[in-house]
């Protein structure tokens, strides 16, 4: 997402003294940095101006390419399908399931990229594209949309281009017709919103119909939202509240963001991620800074430059220190829960975290965030492009990538920051990679597995709005700009709001001071000015991802459990305790062998400490393997005609569909989706000669919706069960984490989803194949197959009574 844009400007008046201060400071933090870029010999090559110009034009060259794209192969569309070069409609387009619900046919794309062309100084096609805007987009449809979406892309788009509307007529003197049009569609589809916002808590639905509003009988049943969701509206609604005069959208946004903060972990100070909008009770307690919870920091720490509202750098500073103390790892940032916060919820890191960084640099912390920057650049070039989600040793748990923003943004403002031309070094190898893994001839397609580099149907509004916005920014001078950004906020969206918004006061809101914070709340101890250098924060952690550097003695024994295999003072003890690891197999799979030796170890004691590491070790990996085979899905079959020789294939499990405990199953004869994806409404429709998908076990593949979009499908076709193959070949259970299928939240899949690697997939295709009539299959726990396994060889052998199939039928 898009931290703010950093201001120092004294045109700009504040609120309050406490927020002037702040800002001093942060310019002052802001200056150090340069001065000392400027003082120390730089290892990283300096950007010529000349290159830095070539660039510039490379990115706005990328821009125009992707834009014209859209306006001349899918306007009026939301967004363009840049492998089919058309545009793509909601309800007209095959659907993608809940992906679709940022879509409502208001040239969403179009309207997200106004402001960049004003940044570009392309006046007379953002004056053309205004004009569209105002003859073709109208809200008043029957569609169900994302509230955060419609809010941060719409809102936002129609908000800034407003702003930079007026900005022109007085500045380049064009624009003299423009009358306030585009301020006054944000303000109809503030009010096409605001019915979301009505709950017993004060926190918006995740969902609204345009037209209806939450009368619409697909959202009966609406509860739940991601913290994200709710806390990413006040910026827009603030804006829109003191451009219009009309207090209600900013009251709103106000109440919504005291709900959340009511609800934080009194004892942690952390969030989490999914709530009942009715209840205000958590659904999903994982805590991070990653996707679902990303952008509600992000909105408390511009919320307080924006409107100098002191209880929102309050809250920030009391999340951020709760942040550094539980998820963050060094420079990686791994979720927690929030009721748990020293215990890990996940083992991977998905990439809208890059954002952090970014924000880092606007509030002063400027060291974490050249590290966990460093630790993503890294990842890219391993990969070539961050994948949309990777584990804690860099390898790939989700291989996608949208093009999207965030990575680039930290870049840009740490280079603000800094002037380190490093990070004109790390755009340029952005920029290039973008150019080669994603341009095609219509625009620019995500990337679908950055390991085949096979490309997606889609290019996101945010590719327009923010990706190659952020890198024309990162190479541009000050003086090639038409506006000073110092005087704006970034959106989440990359939209511009003017400080001076703060002026616009709400004489119908009053601002309270809240007895909920004390002094403490309001600092923040600024790092030491002779560690600002960047290069010197990450020249140790250079090899970060392929290598290790020296350690720095703690004087405590390091256990098994504590051992990180990322940590390069983990990986240096190990090392001086005798221990050293061998890779197993494929590298790429990162499976290792420890072996010890105490001719290896630095000190007697050092071998002493290293056997007893191996020793828990093992005690560790014993446990981890039970508790894996414990979720452990198995597809059970039978290999002969008499049902006496069974053998299972291994499955993961899903979040969102139900629980399969101990010797309870489902059987049914197996079929392919029809389509295969089995994202279409229609999914194996009989009269077009298509298998009954009714009381049948339906294997579709992964991709184009999302998993619980296939789920809710094949249910609503009479599926009693459904498995989900990966599309990524030779993906294997055995090389590879166990894969655990995420929901939306929505607690409506009544049958059991089950994910199988390709491999394991292949095995069961294979068996279909010879069979003349339907394979008939059953879905189980694993555990509870080798139970039955186990007990039926203990039988044959004379070692037990009894051994039957499990006969507790789901």
């Amino acid at each position: 997402m898009s931290p703010t844009g950093m201001s120092n400007s004294t045109s700009i008046s504040f609120s309050s003294a406490q927020r002037l201060v702040f800002t001093f400071l942060l310019a002052l933090l802001i200056m150090v940095a340069s001065v000392l870029s400027s003082d120390t010999a730089m290892p990283t090559q300096n950007m010529s101006h000349k290159e830095r110009t070539e660039l510039r034009e490379e990115a706005r060259d990328m821009f125009y390419h992707a834009y014209r794209a859209y306006m001349e192969n899918a306007y009026p569309a939301d967004e363009l399908m840049p492998l089919s070069c058309k545009g793509r409609y909601r309800g007209v387009t095959p659907s993608r399931g809940d992906m679709d619900d940022i879509l409502g046919n208001f040239s969403m794309t179009l309207v997200d990229t106004l402001d960049t062309l004003v940044l570009l100084g392309d006046f007379t096609e953002f004056e053309h594209a205004v004009k569209l805007v105002i003859r073709d987009v109208q809200f008043d449809s029957d569609i169900i949309v994302s509230v955060f979406e419609t809010n941060i892309r719409m809102v936002g788009g129609l908000l800034s281009a407003h702003i930079l509307s007026e900005y022109l007529q007085k500045q380049v003197d064009v624009m003299h017709w423009y009358k306030g049009e585009l301020l006054e569609m944000a303000r109809e589809l503030g009010y096409r919103l605001l019915p979301a916002f009505n709950t017993s808590t004060g926190i918006p639905h995740a969902r609204v119909n345009l037209r209806n509003g939450m009368k619409d009988p697909m959202l009966k049943k609406s509860r739940e939202t991601c913290t994200a969701c709710a806390g990413t509206i006040l910026l827009e609604f603030a804006a829109l509240s003191r451009l219009t005069g009309d207090p209600i959208f900013e009251v709103r946004a106000h109440a919504a963001m005291d709900a959340l903060w009511k609800l934080r972990h009194r004892g942690s100070d952390l969030m989490g991620t999914v709530l009942n909008v009715h209840s205000g009770d958590w659904v999903r307690r994982d805590s991070g800074v990653g996707a679902g919870i990303d952008s509600y920091y992000e909105y408390l720490f511009k919320s307080y430059v924006l409107l100098g509202d002191d209880k929102y750098l309050a809250r920030f500073n009391r999340h951020y220190n709760a942040v550094m103390k539980y998820v963050s790892e060094g420079p990686m940032l791994l979720d927690v829960l929030m009721h748990r916060p020293h215990a890990k919820s996940r083992n991977f890191m998905d990439s809208l975290l890059a954002f952090w960084p970014g924000l880092q640099v606007l509030s002063g912390d400027l060291k974490p965030a050249v590290q966990t920057h460093e630790m993503l650049y890294q990842v890219m070039q391993m990969h070539n492009l961050i994948p949309e989600a990777f584990t804690v040793d860099f390898q790939i748990h989700w291989g996608q990538h949208h093009l999207r923003p965030e990575f680039i943004e930290s870049t840009y403002f740490l280079y603000r920051a800094t002037g380190d031309h490093h990070y004109l070094q790390v755009g340029k190898r952005a920029l290039k990679t973008l150019q080669q893994y994603a341009k095609v001839s219509c625009g620019y397609a995500a990337v679908n597995d950055v390991r085949t580099g096979k490309h997606e149907d889609r290019m996101d509004s945010f590719v327009l709005s923010e990706t190659f916005k952020y890198l024309f920014l990162l190479f541009s001078e000050p003086q090639d700009l038409i506006i000073n950004v110092d005087e704006f906020v970034f959106t989440t969206e990359a939209h511009l709001l003017p400080l001076s918004i703060a002026q616009l006061g709400n004489a119908t809101f009053s601002f309270r001071q809240s007895d909920e914070h004390n002094v403490l709340d309001f600092m923040r101890t600024c790092p030491s000015s002779n560690k600002l250098f960047p290069e010197k924060v990450r020249k140790p952690l250079r090899n970060f991802i392929t290598g290790s550097c020296p350690r720095t003695s703690s004087g405590k024994r390091l256990s098994a459990l504590d051992f990180q295999a990322s940590n390069a003072d983990h990986l240096r003890a190990v090392y001086d305790m005798g221990i050293t690891m061998v890779s197993v197999g494929d590298r790429s799979q990162g499976k290792v062998r420890l072996f010890h030796s105490f001719y290896n170890a630095k000190s007697h004691e050092e071998g002493e400490m290293g056997l007893q590491f191996m020793q828990e070790m093992l005690e560790l990996t014993k446990i981890q393997n039970m508790n894996q085979l414990a979720q452990l899905q198995a597809v059970a079959y039978a290999t002969d005609e008499k049902l006496q020789d069974w053998t299972a294939l291994m499955a993961g499990p899903s979040h969102f569909s139900p629980e399969l405990i101990g010797e309870q199953f489902v059987e049914g004869d197996v079929i392919l989706a029809n389509p295969l994806r089995a994202c279409s409404e229609k999914l194996n429709p009989v009269e077009d000669g298509a298998d009954d998908a009714r009381g049948k076990v339906l294997v579709a593949e992964r991709g184009d919706c999302t998993f619980v979009s296939k789920a809710r499908l094949a249910q609503k076709a009479g599926a009693v069960a459904l498995i989900v193959c990966d599309n990524v070949p030779g993906s294997s259970g055995e090389t590879q984490p166990m894969f655990a299928m995420s929901g939306d939240g929505t607690d409506d899949v009544l049958i059991p989803v089950v994910f199988m690697y390709n491999v394991e997939f292949s095995k069961l295709a294979a068996v279909m194949k010879r069979y003349e009539h339907p394979l008939r299959v059953r879905i189980m726990q694993m555990v509870e197959f080798k139970r039955w396994q186990l007990a039926k060889e203990g039988r044959q052998n004379g070692t037990t009574a009894s051994a039957q199939k499990p006969d507790r039928e789901l």
